[in-house]
């Protein structure tokens, strides 16, 4: 089930985002994500439109965050990837806007690939100016 984030799914939130970029940014140093978690409490989570996927309601297996077409954030629980959460928040989004777009860590092969697989095309590239890490603009149009 896809809902909307509750202010209870906090805690469950903040874990998945940051042992998720811990695994899928090794190339980062970890202490940059652990410095992070406060802001993403904070500032990015309440400044976003988040949507939580769970098994029972109640167990978050992971979040898609928004900023109006801008996916800011789409993170599974790592014990919980490659069964198809991410696509099903993804495709959750794709119905609710025409145009997404998003910048992904050039590093981070598997979430470039992911993108690919479901539509996205590569439109420019920037240098995330807070690591210096080279990332990929990309964006996915509605037909």
């Amino acid at each position: 089930m896809i809902r909307p984030f509750k202010n209870e799914d906090m805690d469950p939130v903040l874990e998945i985002w940051l042992n998720g970029s811990l695994q899928a940014h090794e190339f980062i140093d970890s202490s940059y994500w652990h410095a992070a978690k406060t802001q993403m409490k904070n500032e990015y989570i309440p400044l976003s439109d988040t949507y939580v996927i769970t098994e029972d309601a109640k167990h978050v297996l992971g979040f898609v965050s928004m900023v109006g077409d801008y996916l800011a954030a789409l993170f599974i629980d790592c014990a919980q990837q490659n069964k198809g959460y991410g696509k099903r928040l993804l495709d959750f989004m794709k119905e609710k806007h025409e145009r997404l777009e998003l910048k992904v860590y050039q590093k981070n092969t598997s979430a470039v690939e992911f993108y690919l697989r479901n539509g996205f095309e590569i439109t420019g590239e920037s240098i995330d100016e807070s690591t210096l890490e080279k990332e990929w603009k990309m964006s996915w149009m509605k037909n």
